[in-house]
């Protein structure tokens, strides 16, 4: 059995049987292997588009994304992924190809030092030199993705490795590496914590949980959900951990930060005592960390030690298996703490996200995004849609005004938010659920990042749905050029598009473009009926910005808006 062989068959015994990826020289011996494999290949069109659409793949269903590249530029193609990929937790495995070992470092054609070039951005890196080293490398690769807090693992394997035979003692250590089911790796709750923990919350008045993304990788969604019906907990959420409570739920206060909604910054910053479970207290989240929740307390749960006390100082620190955590921390709750906990703290929240809601009625004929938005979003079933961002106003919109039962299903690149992720993301994330309406919510900016794979759409006939927001600008950009710079507009412009629904055409895809707000109803009819993929092209007010919005090195309580102008 040749290197590049055992690499197929040992994906193959881990359950991977789909990988993205583009061929170049020094992986071919791989893509050899995958002819007859039963390994499903997805050429992507670049590949930053692979390895954004194994992210989509693993992040949409729970699973390991794997893509491959071949040396040199395909190797560094893959980096802003890979980062993407570190900064979100996401399981990703990324192969690529080498030189032949007895021309690293001489500069070979293609040759790039991609385990050096990768190690800031991954959970480990490899570079695999020796064929008797490969089983116990890969399998330790392939493991490490997925234990614990997942992440991106890089293996870089030399092209004589690909070609040699694997020995018989190595084939025979091969059985012994078959994979085994991933076992937690986090040793019993802390008694003395849950017990200070279980103190503070009964003491507190005013509670709050703050959940992340952590909530739903460590499959913790529904019980972190039924605990905070069972207790009555306002709560808030990150951009990650949208969908970890449902949207819809009646204490979801939404999300905090940036541009969250007033109710929930309000409420983050009047409690008293703060539950923060998955979330790492991000500077888009908290605004400035010296005013951010002043008055609370707060109990940090995690499975990673580097973030507890990383940023703000945990009173509490619960690290480990979240779902033995809250499940301890549950039971160790008196069944009266729901009424002790002020009765006026949970009205009050519940009366501001209900004061403070968003406003759709905008006066004017042209498209409004965020009421765009909110009718998509009551037109989904929230449990079998997926949404994919961009990264710019759209991605804040779509986390303000749309609706989600599980952070699976919506998909943005939130720690490292790189532009034209959506694209490729919706597309893995459809591989990986094909029975799922996929929609990719971009902008006229991060749509022309990996815009080629809309081939890739085309040649395999899946249908994504693509909702093109088109302000002729890089929104996010001009806006705070306007708040921030004095309206010292640099290199915003992009009146000069391309017609994007040609563009959708001449690669076979249906498209339809609409401008006015009276247009809205039919078109996202035929949308989202349609069966194959589809881009909807939708003009919006250049001017339009993302409210509210909190100043860079403000408070949360410190959010400006601005009411409807005509």
């Amino acid at each position: 059995m040749r290197g590049a062989d055992y690499l197929i068959k040992t994906l193959k015994d881990h359950q991977v049987d789909t990988v993205f990826g583009y061929p170049g020289g020094a992986i071919m011996p791989v893509y050899d292997a995958l002819l007859g494999s039963g390994v499903k290949h997805v050429l992507c069109r670049h590949e930053q588009g692979a390895v954004f659409a194994a992210d989509g793949y693993a992040r949409s269903s729970g699973r390991l994304g794997v893509c491959l590249a071949t040396s040199g530029p395909g190797a560094t193609n893959l980096i802003t992924g890979i980062a993407n990929a570190q900064m979100d937790s996401v399981p990703l495995l990324a192969i690529t190809g080498q030189v032949a070992s007895n021309l690293i470092g001489t500069d070979a054609f293609q040759e790039i030092d991609t385990y050096g070039l990768s190690l800031s951005v991954v959970k480990h890196s490899y570079l695999v030199t020796r064929i008797e080293d490969f089983p116990h490398m890969l399998n330790e690769a392939i493991q490490l993705a997925q234990s614990g807090r997942p992440g991106p693992v890089l293996i870089d394997i030399a092209k004589d490795v690909q070609m040699a035979t694997m020995p018989a003692t190595s084939l025979a250590f091969c059985e012994e590496m078959r994979p085994k089911a991933l076992s937690s790796t986090f040793g019993s709750v802390n008694q003395v914590q849950l017990m200070q923990a279980a103190h503070l919350l009964t003491a507190s008045k005013q509670p709050l949980v703050y959940a992340g993304g952590g909530v739903d990788l460590a499959r913790c969604s529904e019980l972190l959900t039924s605990m905070i019906e069972r207790f009555k907990l306002p709560t808030v959420t990150t951009l990650k951990g949208i969908g970890s409570v449902p949207s819809s739920h009646p204490y979801n206060l939404g999300m905090l930060g940036m541009h969250g909604t007033k109710a929930a910054n309000t409420a983050v910053q009047d409690c008293d005592l703060l539950l923060v479970a998955g979330a790492r207290l991000d500077d888009r989240a908290t605004g400035d960390l010296q005013q951010f929740a002043p008055r609370a307390k707060v109990i940090h749960i995690d499975c990673d030690h580097a973030e507890v006390s990383k940023l703000r100082r945990a009173d509490v620190s619960l690290v480990g298996d979240m779902h033995d955590i809250l499940t301890a921390l549950a039971d160790r709750l008196e069944t009266s703490f729901s009424q002790q906990t002020a009765h006026h703290w949970r009205y009050q929240c519940l009366h501001n996200k209900e004061q403070l809601a968003f406003r759709y009625d905008a006066p004017f004929s042209s498209i409004y995004a965020p009421s765009l938005l909110k009718n998509l979003s009551a037109r989904c079933s929230q449990s079998k849609a997926i949404v994919t961002c961009d990264v710019g106003q759209h991605q804040m919109w779509v986390a303000q005004h749309m609706q989600f039962n599980s952070s699976r299903h919506h998909l943005s690149s939130g720690g490292l938010g790189a532009m034209g992720y959506g694209l490729p993301a919706a597309l893995g994330a459809k591989f990986a659920n094909p029975d799922f309406t996929v929609i990719n919510v971009s902008g006229d900016g991060s749509i022309m990042m990996n815009i080629q794979e809309l081939a890739t759409l085309k040649r395999y006939g899946i249908a994504v749905k693509i909702l093109l927001l088109d302000n002729q600008r890089l929104g996010m950009v001009r806006q705070w050029q306007n708040l921030f710079f004095e309206q010292r507009f640099s290199e915003v412009d992009l009146s000069d598009n391309p017609n994007f629904a040609e563009i959708a055409n001449a690669f076979g895809i249906r498209s339809h473009s609409i401008s006015q707000s009276s247009e809205v109803e039919a078109a996202l009819d035929d949308f989202l009926a349609n069966d194959d993929s589809y881009l909807l092209h939708v003009s919006i007010n250049p001017d339009d910005n993302v409210w509210p919005l909190v100043p860079p090195g403000k408070s949360n309580a410190d959010y400006i808006e601005e009411s409807f102008a005509e």
